[in-house]
C-alpha cells in the first residue's frame, strides 16, 4: 500500500465520520475539491462506488460500509503503531 492509498483511506473515513466532503475538508485543513478528488481516485482504484452522493445527503453503499469498517481497523493499527514508538 502506498502512502497515497493510505491517505485516501483515512480521508474516506473522515468524510464518513464528518458526514460530508465540506466538513471533512475543514477538519483536514484541505480544500473540498482535494477531498473529492481523493475519494474519486479511491473509487476508481477499487472499481466500486463507496458513497451515494446527492446535493443534500451522503450515504455509504454496501461496499462502502464494508470498506469503512476495514479502514477504521487500519487507522487504529496506525495509531497503535505510532503510540508504540512514542512510548
Amino acid at each position: 500500500m502506498t502512502p497515497e492509498e493510505l491517505s485516501a483511506m483515512l480521508v474516506f473515513t473522515r468524510v464518513v465520520d464528518a458526514g460530508g466532503f465540506t466538513a471533512a475538508a475543514e477538519e483536514l485543513g484541505i480544500s473540498k475539491s482535494a477531498v473529492s478528488k481523493q475519494i474519486a481516485r479511491l473509487e476508481d482504484r477499487l472499481a466500486v462506488r463507496l458513497l451515494n452522493r446527492t446535493t443534500r445527503t451522503l450515504s455509504l453503499t454496501e461496499a462502502g460500509a464494508a470498506f469503512y469498517e476495514r479502514c477504521l481497523e487500519v487507522a487504529a493499527a496506525a495509531q497503535a503503531a505510532e503510540a508504540t514508538i512514542q512510548h
